[in-house]
């Protein structure tokens, strides 16, 4: 038997895409219908064959444990044997029986895509690249070479799975295994496309558009059917999910459906009030400011939140006050600040704690007072 890995140019630690980019370059340069040589064919044969051999992990692992991989019966170490496979000719596991399909259904996808608040907001169009597998051009998903038919498997005649006597303490025992020709497919494809190896299909980049709805946050998924991978042998592909990652923004914090901001106004503003404007997710809008207004006070701004996603309405801008205390002032700001302190008697303001009727301290009071 032939060294399969020096057959292919690849090491015995191959990945399974090593092998396959090693495996196109040489059927590329082999192919029939491209070299006419002499020994072409017979070598585009023996590539074709030690590839079929070690992307097929069972028959790999058969093949590196110095076994016959096309073994079509009799005890084989490589294949094992326990008591797994004596359950199953006695009371009829095993699992899926007959041939399997070439034909299946390709793997979900999943990418992540970062939007700002604005756009989580109100929605947008965005253009993404995604790499994935599409069908081949060249065979439109069959994976034959032009021409070229898929093949009853000559060992299992197009069941999928052979059937073995094997000894066991039980007595002769017959138990059926996925035929290690055709892989448990019932059939064989000896001419297979050189674009994609047999596999029906090729990775390719290509574009998409995704429509991101009003109101979606941050790890929300936007399932988009059909546009993930293409499976093998043209089978039809599965889901892409688009999952969003919501940008920070420097003036709003998002919860949920609420909006809040910090808006740092001075102390004259706080104790005489006024009215100011700020910036929302809808453009400028003015707030009046109460004289008297605390450090910490709330201003609310009904329906300037974000919109509820596939619900209508739309949440709260919540706005924080923070009160500045002048840092640096000159000696007439410091004239006009005591004679207003004593105006109002602060001139020697007394220290003391305030009684807390809520919160933590409240909450501990109230227990302890029986409240």
């Amino acid at each position: 038997m032939s060294d399969y890995y020096q057959v292919l140019g690849v090491s015995r630690d191959a990945t399974s895409d090593e092998m396959k980019r090693a495996y196109r370059k040489l059927a590329r340069e082999l192919h029939p219908d491209i070299n006419d040589g002499a020994d072409a064919a017979e070598r585009f044969k023996e590539v074709t064959a030690a590839y079929e051999v070690l992307s097929d992990p069972q028959k790999r692992e058969m093949y590196d444990l110095g076994g016959d991989p096309f073994s079509s019966g009799g005890f084989n170490p490589a294949a094992g044997f326990g008591f797994g496979d004596i359950v199953d000719a006695f009371f009829g596991g095993g699992g899926q029986r007959g041939p399997r399909s070439r034909r299946r259904r390709g793997q979900d996808a999943l990418i992540r895509l970062q939007v700002t608040l604005n756009e989580a907001a109100f929605g947008t169009t965005r253009e993404i690249a995604v790499d994935t597998a599409v069908a081949c051009g060249d065979c439109e998903g069959a994976g034959t070479s032009a021409g070229a038919n898929i093949i009853d498997c000559s060992m299992c005649h197009g069941r999928g799975e052979i059937q073995s006597v094997q000894k066991s303490f039980l007595g002769q025992v017959m138990t059926s295994r996925p035929c290690p020709q055709c892989s448990g497919f019932g059939t064989l494809n000896p001419h297979p496309c050189a674009e994609c190896a047999g596999d029906g299909r090729v990775r390719t980049r290509h574009t998409i558009t995704v429509n991101i709805p009003p109101g979606v946050d941050g790890g929300t998924r936007i399932q988009m059917t059909g546009q993930g991978e293409v499976g093998p042998g043209g089978g039809p592909a599965g889901d892409l999910y688009v999952e969003i990652i919501e940008q920070a923004h420097p003036l709003f914090q998002r919860q949920g459906d609420q909006l809040h901001a910090t808006l740092t106004l001075p102390m004259t503003a706080a104790a005489l009030g006024a009215t100011m404007e700020i910036e929302t997710l809808d453009g400028l809008e003015s707030i009046t400011i109460k004289p008297g207004t605390q450090s910490g006070s709330t201003v609310t701004l009904r329906g300037q939140g974000m919109p509820r996603l596939r619900s209508s309405g739309r949440g709260d801008l919540h706005v924080h006050l923070e009160v500045l205390t002048p840092v640096a002032i000159d000696e007439e700001q410091e004239l006009l600040l005591r004679q207003l302190a004593a105006l109002r008697g602060e001139e020697k303001p007394e220290a003391g704690l305030n009684e807390h009727s809520s919160g933590l301290f409240g909450k501990l009071k109230d227990a302890f007072s029986g409240r």
